[in-house]
Parts: structure tokens; sequence; C-alpha cells
């Protein structure tokens, strides 16, 4: 079924309201989410509701929580997020290293002792959407399950980079796990098996039942998990997956002095963002800039190639979705729906079957 978008926005404004955040903070935090969804999302929108339901009622997320700046100075920020909402206190942050960056080229943000952020790409285009180049990054709990290891060590670790066109922004955004975990969720929610060499087991064997990896993953002491790109196999470089995802380990918990991913879990809630805003006119005009990529990302897209399907480049699904949702409105299946509707009721906020947004 779909939502229409405006709707859709509306519901999760009047949850986080429910919960006890500040009208505006719940319209941010709902923004973000509603974005992902337009965007195709899916793992990083309104499904991910039910996550942070339980990380609220146990109060990991605080509603109340007032982040506060430990340190900084005209190119750089140190924010302690004071377990608050992720979203809250990146929109915070990058907004602040965007105007360092317009004052003095380049300005850096780190986050710690934060919550789950959504989707790293919102934050870099934050900057695009201001001529900046735009990086943002978290780590998060372990999930990643390093070559011929039988448990997670490192996050998902997702990287967002976005640079400044004469149209869209070109958007990068991925995990340096082969996928976030939000998408074997979805999967599960659908009823599907996990494709590719996506996850294993305990015993490094590949898993496709997302159920069991999702369990795994759950206990407390967890087991299996999800790899990092390249897969199963060295020869298939799967070592570059694994050191993307310890590098942004590094810009982020080691940077902030937090808790690292292999450490987060079970006792402790203290995730870390990185972020980065560049001016690109210190290296020349913006226009001329703008005008290059725009050029370069026209070249690839109409290379000869062989098949009938065209050359889609990283976000170019992102923009064809955003606009499709934007008419016929976000998807969300059935049991999402139902998830939704029992936090509502919770909250004595009205449920989605109240909504005159639902469509078949």
């Amino acid at each position: 079924m779909r939502l229409d978008a405006k709707q859709a926005t509306q519901f999760v404004e009047q949850i986080f309201n429910g919960y006890g955040f500040s009208k505006r903070n719940s319209s941010l935090i709902a923004a973000s989410l509603i974005d992902a969804d337009l965007r195709g999302i899916t793992s990083h929108g309104i499904q991910r509701l039910s996550m942070y339901d339980r990380k609220i009622q146990a109060k990991y997320i605080m509603p109340d929580a007032i982040w506060r700046i430990i340190n900084q100075t005209e190119t750089s920020l140190l924010v302690d997020a004071n377990q608050t909402m992720g979203q809250l206190v990146s929109i915070f942050t990058m907004n602040e290293i965007i105007e360092k960056a317009q004052s003095h080229g380049i300005a850096v943000g780190v986050v710690k002792n934060s919550n789950h952020f959504g989707a790293a790409g919102y934050y870099a285009r934050m900057a695009a959407k201001k001529g900046l180049i735009g990086i943002a990054a978290t780590n998060s709990n372990p999930l990643l399950v390093p070559p011929n290891a039988r448990e997670p060590f490192l996050g998902s670790n997702p990287l967002a980079f976005a640079f400044p066109t004469k149209k869209d922004p070109f958007v990068f955004d991925a995990a340096t796990s082969t996928v976030s975990l939000g998408k074997i969720e979805v999967l599960l929610k659908n009823n599907q098996k996990i494709p590719g060499e996506w996850a294993v087991d305990g015993n490094y064997q590949q898993q496709k039942d997302p159920q069991t990896i999702l369990d795994d993953l759950s206990r407390d002491n967890r087991i299996g998990g999800i790899l990092p790109l390249g897969g199963l196999r060295e020869d298939n470089s799967n070592y570059k997956g694994l050191g993307n995802a310890m590098i942004i380990e590094c810009l982020t918990a080691i940077l902030a002095q937090g808790s690292i991913s292999a450490d987060l879990g079970n006792k402790n809630h203290d995730l870390s963002h990185f972020f980065l805003a560049l001016d690109p006119c210190l290296f020349g005009s913006l226009d001329e800039t703008e005008n290059n990529l725009s050029q370069m990302l026209t070249r690839m897209r109409h290379m000869s190639h062989l098949s009938e399907e065209p050359i889609t480049l990283p976000g170019d699904k992102e923009i064809h979705a955003y606009e499709e949702n934007q008419v016929k409105g976000i998807a969300i299946d059935q049991r999402t729906f139902d998830e939704l509707n029992v936090i509502a009721n919770r909250l004595d906020v009205p449920n989605l079957r109240n909504f005159d947004a639902v469509k078949g």
C-alpha cells in the first residue's frame, strides 16, 4: 500500500510529539524519515519507527535531552548529543559546520554519545544545497563480520558524499557493509530471502534467511551478521570493504573517543557521527565546478552500453523515486503498517486507519 507523503509526515510528527519531543523537533525528525521513503530508501524511513520506539521506551533515546558543544574552533565542532535523537543533533551539527565552511572554506563536525541518525545522505545533501561538498558518516551497533570471523565487530558504517551540480547534487550514500540491517528487516517484512553474498551465520557460512540473521544479531553474544563489501572471499576484494568500514570507525568512534561498534548494543548505546563541509570555491568558481561535474555525469549516462536498460549512476534511482513517490505516495508494507498503528494507539495518536492517505 502507499501513504500520501504529507499526511505520513503529519502522522510521524504526531508520534514523536506523543513521545515528548517538541513540535519543532518532531517536525525535523519526520522530515528526515519521510525524505528517505520518498527516495526509495525504505530501510531508513518510516519502517524504522519500531526501532526508535524500542530505544525510547528503553531510555536509550531521551526526548527531552539537550546536546551541548564540548569544543569548537573556526573550522571544527565537537558535540555531545547527550542521548538525544540522532537526527536532531546531526541537523544541528551540519548546519553549524556549513556556516563555518561558508566563512572559512572547510569545517568538520564530530558528534559523540548519540543515537541512530537515519540516512546519511540527508546531511550530505544539506551541504550540497548550499553549494558545498558534504560528507556524513556514522558507526553503528556491531553488524559486520570481518572475513573468516564468526561474529560481528564493525558496524554497517555508512558514508554519504554529496557534490553540487547545476540540477540535483551528485550523491553517493551507502553502507560499507554489503547492506544496512534495515534492508534485512525489509526483506523479512516482505517474506523475501537474502540475495547475493550479503550475510553469514556463526560458522561463516552464507545465510539466506533474514529471520536467522536478525535473531543472531539480537543475542547477547552476537554471532554471524552482514559481510563487508566484496562478500565472502578475498578474491572479490572483501578486504577493501573491511578497510572502508574501519576508516569510518576511525572518523567516528575513535575520533569522538566514544564506543567502537564492537562495544555497542547490550551495554553501550553511544553512537558517533562525522560531518564535513567543503567549499569548492577554494579551488575555482562554483559555476565552473558545477558545470564540469554535470557534464561528466551526462557523458557517463550517455555512454554506449550493451542492454536496453540505461546506465544508472549512484543517486539516479533515488532522484527518480523521489519524483515518482511525490505523486504516488510512499510505499509501506503490511507489517510496518500494523506496527505503526500499535505505536499510535499506545500514544493515543490517530492511527493510519484514520488517514485518507492509505492507498491500495
